[in-house]
Parts: C-alpha cells; structure tokens; sequence
C-alpha cells in the first residue's frame, strides 16, 4: 500500500526489499530445514567462479523514502512465514 500511496508523486519505483542480512546456500538450507522438518537433501560442490559467499539486498532506499520495514527480518521467520503460507496454499494463487 505504500507504493500504490506513493504512486501519486511518481509513476514508478525501483527498490530493493531485503532484510539487509545477507545468509549462504548452506545457512538457508540448515535454517529450511528446522523449519519444515523436512530432509532437504543437497550435492555439495565447490564454490563456482564467480559465486558470491553472501547476497544481501539493501532496503534503505525504501526505507528512506517510504518509511518500509520488513516484517520479518531474520531468516528462520522468513522461512517460517514462506513455509506458513506454502502449507496453506499448496497450488499457489489459484485462478
């Protein structure tokens, strides 16, 4: 809603919405997998060039512009919340 608000004065917006964490492939899987309780099975292979260690996604532009926060800024709420809404939307959006 603070876009659609802010759409008034702009009539487009660029932004990034991360929680400014940054987390590796082994962080999300171990996290995902106390989540869900489930088995993620894994093929570990060395790192390929070019691979980052860490993303993150900065979201102080929308903060500073729009006053955005996420709602969850750690990772196992993250997932949890994105698990949460997978069990109770098992074919996504439905048409």
């Amino acid at each position: 809603m603070l876009v659609l608000g802010a759409l008034d004065k702009k009539d487009k917006f660029v932004y990034n919405v991360g929680s400014g964490s940054g987390y590796s492939v082994r962080e999300v899987i171990e996290t995902a997998r106390k989540v869900t309780g489930n088995a993620i099975p894994v093929i570990e292979s060395a790192r390929r060039a070019g691979d980052s260690a860490r993303l993150v996604a900065s979201s102080e532009k929308i903060r500073r512009e729009l006053g955005w926060k996420p709602k969850h800024d750690n990772l196992q709420d993250i997932i949890a919340s994105a698990w949460d809404w997978h069990r109770t939307h098992p074919n996504g959006y439905e048409s």
